[in-house]
């Protein structure tokens, strides 16, 4: 046998994964298509850390995101992972959405969540002098992190202990074998090279139902863009929090909100839209104004001409258009063969819980 698990996909939630399942005993490979890890969901999101509010209780995502929350913020403590537990409002830019910010509340609480609190104006005005909402839930547990700083962290961790990695190598073929597993693999310069793997672990993040489809596992994931915008010529520290609307329906998207990074810069997004499925991070400079005219309504501060095309991501949704809520997908579909399928939002808070998890499958 040459190795013991391969996992497909050098994101945040394989190298989690690695992370957790490594040691010196195991021979560990995590076999990447690009040319270094974390090129695709895992660097284009908005870094937060996020609290567990939105996701139906007893659900993966619910489950999964308050107890990696945890985890994360105890390894950005330990190892000196960039992060700021800043916090965040959900806010009623209207008193009319106030009832969907109760609704959240109290979602949050069946999810155990008990730091959250609704705020009135008056506080709001006090916390946060510089935006507008006739009301908010405030999720004091809320924060960023470095996503690329807790990538290295992962994957050294993951080395330390034995395990490899091989970039520029995409599998194009899966087979199930007598001890295993042969994974047929090309490499940047097409050259073909087979392995038999007693486990596989499949965190290809968008192409992860192309995976599956190899050992007859039929999943279906729709590509939902996302695109930020920067704001310039703001004062850093006008704002010193997370600023959400209230989520869309279906839980598509959170909305058009303000996020934070690390050093105070400011960005609008991301917003929701599917698209076909081409790896497309091109955005739309027309999009400008319809992000303008959300965010002024809570950032009252901001002019048209601050506003300006920043970076975009893609969700790998099973949850098409139209479609109600869809969970997270970790299951063994095969004998020792584990897909991770739909693992879009709050996939980096919940990826220490979940590399957990797949670790107590195996």
């Amino acid at each position: 046998m040459d190795a013991d698990i391969t996992i497909i996909g050098a994101g945040v939630i394989g190298l989690a994964i690695a992370s957790e399942m490594a040691n010196n005993k195991l021979n560990i490979f995590i076999i990447e298509k690009n040319e270094s890890h974390g090129r695709g969901i895992s660097s284009r999101n908005s870094e937060v850390i996020h609290a567990g509010i939105y996701y139906p209780p007893g659900s993966l995502k619910a489950k999964l995101c308050i107890e990696g929350r945890e985890l994360l913020y105890e390894s950005s403590v330990k190892y000196g992972i960039p992060h700021r537990k800043i916090g965040k409002f959900i806010i009623a830019t209207t008193k009319n959405e106030m009832g969907k910010i109760e609704q959240l509340m109290y979602n949050a609480r069946q999810n155990g969540i008990s730091s959250v609190s609704l705020i009135k104006q008056s506080q709001i005005s006090e916390m946060e002098p510089h935006i507008r909402a006739a009301g908010a839930l405030h999720s004091p547990d809320t924060g960023i992190v470095n996503a690329h700083s807790l990538m290295d962290y992962y994957l050294q961790k993951a080395k330390m202990l034995g395990a490899e990695i091989v970039y520029g190598t995409e599998v194009v073929g899966i087979e199930k074998a007598p001890d295993g597993y042969k994974v047929s693999t090309v490499n940047r310069e097409r050259e073909h090279f087979e392995f038999i793997s007693g486990k596989v672990l499949n965190a290809a993040g968008l192409y992860s139902d192309t995976i599956a489809k190899m050992i007859g596992k039929d999943y279906s994931l729709h590509y939902c863009k996302g695109d930020y915008f920067s704001i310039a010529n703001v004062k850093k520290g006008m704002v010193q929090r997370l600023i959400y609307p209230v989520p869309e329906e279906n839980h598509v998207g959170l909305g058009v909100h303000l996020t934070l990074d690390l050093s105070g810069r400011m960005k609008l997004g991301p917003d929701a839209t599917y698209i076909e499925r081409v790896e497309n991070y091109k955005v739309d400079a027309k999009k400008g104004e319809k992000f303008y005219e959300a965010a002024v309504k809570f950032l009252p501060f901001i002019k048209r001409e601050d506003i300006s095309p920043d970076m975009s991501g893609i969700r790998p949704k099973l949850q098409g258009r139209g479609e109600s809520f869809r969970d997270f997908i970790i299951s063994e579909d095969l004998p020792g063969f584990i897909n991770l399928i739909g693992i879009e939002s709050p996939g980096l808070t919940a990826a220490p819980a979940i590399a957990r998890y797949v670790k107590a499958m195996c």
